[in-house]
């Protein structure tokens, strides 16, 4: 019915919802994964492998012509939309099987697939249906409800997982209902995106000529750009001692402190990592953008990128320290019997700290990704530097859990802190005049 097709309409209607699909699948495959591996008794070697499942947000940048040649950036969200509803389905179905570990492997690289060609059309759908203004006011939007999904994976869900885990004594139970639910709200987001999203004029197939995919001209057009090899180090290592620390950070908490862990439980990870955390990261991300919008990127990249790599020293002093003192707050008079809240002040404390500069620091490399998009080809160079930006996270993570298991928690994480200098030595050469105000 193309007369009922809808050009424009309000924002906030479908970038919200579109952003926390987003995240959704990206935070279970390379994040929640890890705390379900762990609570199945996998090693740490093992889960530090899973980071070639990083592999396809690394590649995408090689199908995102096509994603900017074939259907419109709309269609795309919406067949993936689906697709990944029954992926995650079938992972539920599957999840008591002989053999699942190796399931769940195939599985998940075919989410990630999915979730990688979803990321491609979504940001383009982005860059078409929003004008630059829009664009620069709803960066901190998405980048929010991005974290919201971060929340809702990592949080919800681990609690979820971990919690029915408990009450059924069977952990296989907890992760099977966290992954109807995923199934279930992707399928609302189908249903909801394939009414709600617009049809910008804009939103068309891009081809050459000769009705072919321009692969060269986009790929000519993106390494030609001033400097580009510094801006290539800048997105490969800007994030590489993060990137080695987050593969192993739940491993970290869920391991007995005897093993040099925390013995956390998934339902406390769930809630200070997970949730209280994840919170965090979501007001640095707010305030990161608030602060690049009110004096420039080009004045405060180097402070936000100290705020997002000096806190990650309190991983440092959390292996050394085990600072595992306990509050307890007694809701009984309010609210009955068994109304007992304890929670680790210490640890939650330094995990706040450490997210929300993390947000400030990420906020800021994501703005510069969308600087250096242009052209009519914006959709594929956005899925190149972001295609670039997965690579450099999946090498650390694949080598995380050998560097754990052979130094131990407390000089891995030190490693890690170390590991950030060549992202921040990058800053002194990248060129922010020509992008930034």
């Amino acid at each position: 019915m193309v007369k009922d097709k809808v050009n424009k309409r309000n924002p906030w209607l479908f970038i919200p919802t579109q952003y926390f699909a987003e995240g959704i699948p990206w935070v279970i495959v390379n994040q929640l994964s890890t705390a379900m591996y762990k609570s199945l008794e996998v090693s740490n070697l093992f889960i530090g492998f899973t980071s070639f499942l990083y592999l396809p947000w690394s590649i995408k940048l090689f199908w995102g012509p096509y994603i900017d040649s074939i259907a419109t950036k709309r269609k795309w969200v919406i067949w993936m939309q689906l697709a990944l509803a029954i992926c995650f389905a079938v992972v539920a179905l599957t999840l008591n099987l002989t053999g699942f570990i190796l399931i769940s492997l195939i599985l998940f690289t075919v989410i990630a697939f999915l979730s990688a060609t979803h990321d491609i059309a979504t940001d383009g759908f982005y860059l078409h249906s929003l004008d630059k203004k829009e664009q620069a006011f709803f960066t901190g939007i998405r980048s929010t409800f991005y974290r919201v999904a971060m929340v809702f994976a990592g949080g919800v869900l681990l609690s979820v997982a971990g919690w029915l885990g408990k009450e059924y004594g069977n952990i296989k139970i907890g992760w099977t209902v966290a992954f109807v639910i995923t199934a279930l709200v992707f399928l609302l987001l189908y249903f909801y995106h394939n009414y709600i999203l617009p049809y910008p004029e804009t939103d068309l197939p891009v081809r050459d000529k000769t009705d072919s995919v321009p692969y060269k001209q986009i790929f000519k057009d993106y390494f030609s750009q001033e400097k580009i090899g510094i801006i290539l180090a800048f997105i490969l290592l800007y994030r590489f001692g993060e990137a080695l620390l987050l593969k192993m950070a739940q491993p970290f908490f869920l391991d007995k402190p005897s093993e040099g862990g925390l013995g956390l439980g998934l339902s406390e990870v769930g809630i200070y990592y997970g949730t209280v955390g994840i919170i965090s990261l979501l007001a640095g991300g707010i305030l990161g953008g608030w602060l690049i919008k009110k004096y420039g990127l080009k004045k405060l990249i180097w402070y936000l990128a100290l705020s997002m790599n000096i806190p990650t020293v309190l991983f440092v002093y959390m292996a050394a320290a085990k600072p595992l003192y306990l509050i307890s707050i007694d809701f009984s008079w309010i609210l009955g019997a068994n109304s007992v809240l304890q929670f680790h002040p210490i640890i939650q404390l330094c995990i706040i700290i450490e997210q929300l500069g993390y947000g400030l620091g990420f906020t800021a490399y994501m703005v510069y990704l969308l600087y250096i998009s242009k052209g009519k080809f914006k959709t594929s160079h956005y899925a190149i530097s972001t295609g670039v930006m997965a690579f450099g996270m999946m090498l650390p993570g694949f080598i995380s859990g050998v560097v754990q298991e052979l130094v131990g928690y407390f000089w891995f994480f030190a490693i890690s802190v170390l590991m950030t200098i060549p992202g921040m030595l990058t800053l002194l050469f990248l060129p922010l005049d020509n992008n930034i105000d």
